[in-house]
């Protein structure tokens, strides 16, 4: 990517940190490219033939560990990353940690802690700590993991911050010099894009479900993601939305590791065009062409409502932000945008169906699986077209593939006891 195709903040973050040697701290609206942004210099930076961790991106959430290891991978530039988060065991990346040898490692506090501890990963060759929205990292749940952390790492090593809201908690910390050159992209730019467009929704009952219901009708197959405050309120939405035929997958902080990752799978490849969430899915996630917001519940905070509508009009694109008010409730004063109520068009009866269904193939990276054996095996055993084969996601154990929903039962019976690479394995559907 050249210099001349990057927007305003990341041009000048790519020339702070390749021209300068300044701790920065870097403030811009969500979806306006941060990770790219340090990525991009740090990987002139950066010597891949040292192979040693020169780089830690301290995140606060797996989910933002994993986008922006993802980020570099795509980037092709020859430096290596391990993602490290909790709810795995420790063991199985310390052996990931031992193969891959990464230059960058991107990690919660806690995970990177314990690896210290251990002495799975060792920093004398680093020279960025790169802490990727600080303002969640420097939150009271993760005071004294980060106090611990960033005393363990070289003081030499050069320091990047990066958030999408106001620098507030660089007030009262005590864990991070405060001294650091700021780029700031907020103060003269809304926070809510002027491509978000607000609507509200009357719910006549507090018991929301049967609008929510109307209101996905009428918005068709179009990505969408609706915010719950609570895990429990997510796992009863989500599961009426299911029984009432909708393509949904449910996601909240309670579920396992690999539910997680199955849900935001479906959700991105097209398996799933609804996110039913809790504000976890608020940050972290960059997945493309999400076209409505939805708020079952209301935002706790202005810092909430700005981290959410930022999953939508990414970049360029336009989006919609849907307020489902109850009895009493209104728009909170902090929304600033024309808000209209909604006026559907039509009598909408017919709940759209996925075009893509999500494929488990229980063998991964440890077996060497590539996306050319996944292709060629579904080509020649399950009858399918490459072009019908969608995103393909091999994780260490396991493999997701996209394929068309109409050739689901096709697919299962055709691979049922077949062997992919001469190992036998699991074929099924991911619901």
């Amino acid at each position: 990517m050249h210099l001349e195709s990057l927007n305003e903040m990341q041009q000048a973050v790519s020339g702070a940190i390749l021209n300068t040697e300044d701790n920065l701290m870097i403030l811009s609206p969500t979806g306006t490219g941060k990770t790219l942004a340090y990525l991009l210099p740090l990987c002139q930076r950066l010597k891949s033939e040292i192979n040693a961790v020169q780089a830690i991106v301290i995140v606060p959430g797996r989910e933002l560990a994993l986008q922006s290891s993802s980020v570099l991978k795509d980037m092709s530039s020859g430096l290596r990353s391990c993602a490290c988060y909790g709810g795995r065991a420790t063991m199985d990346e310390h052996r990931t940690l031992r193969q891959v040898q990464p230059h960058i490692i991107f990690g919660t506090p806690g995970r990177l802690n314990d690896h210290l501890d251990k002495a799975n990963v060792l920093v004398d060759n680093l020279r960025y700590i790169v802490i990727d929205e600080f303002d969640k990292c420097l939150e009271m749940g993760f005071q004294i993991e980060m106090q611990n952390l960033i005393t363990r790492l070289p003081q030499s090593a050069r320091q990047i911050l990066l958030s999408a809201t106001p620098a507030e908690e660089m007030k009262d910390q005590r864990i991070l010099n405060p001294q650091f050159k700021t780029l700031n992209y907020i103060s003269n730019i809304k926070q809510i894009s002027d491509r978000i467009t607000v609507y509200t929704v009357q719910s006549p009952e507090k018991d929301k479900l049967n609008t929510l219901r109307e209101l996905l009708l009428h918005l068709g197959d179009a990505q969408s993601i609706v915010f719950l405050n609570y895990r429990e309120s997510v796992e009863r939405v989500s599961g009426y939305l299911q029984e009432e035929g909708f393509g949904v997958s449910c996601f909240h902080g309670g579920l396992e590791q690999s539910q997680r990752e199955a849900a935001l799978y479906k959700f991105s490849n097209g398996s799933a065009n609804i996110l039913v969430s809790t504000d976890l899915a608020s940050r972290g996630l960059d997945i493309p062409n999400i076209e409505n917001i939805i708020h079952y519940h209301l935002p706790e905070a202005e810092e909430g409502y700005t981290h959410r509508v930022g999953r939508s009009a990414r970049w360029d694109a336009k989006g919609n932000s849907f307020f489902i008010l109850g009895p009493g409730e209104s728009v909170p004063d902090y929304v600033d945008a024309d808000v209209s109520p909604f006026i559907p068009l039509g009598n909408k009866k017919t709940i759209p169906i996925p075009k893509m269904s999500t494929l488990y193939i229980g063998k991964g990276k440890r077996e060497k699986l590539s996306k050319g054996d996944i292709v060629g095996f579904l080509c020649k055993k399950a009858n399918l077209q490459g072009s019908e084969i969608g995103h393909i996601d091999i994780k260490d154990y396991y493999t997701y593939v996209a394929i068309p929903k109409s050739k689901v039962n096709q697919v299962l019976t055709l691979t049922n006891g077949q062997k992919i690479k001469g190992i036998k394995t699991v074929f099924e559907e991911v619901r």
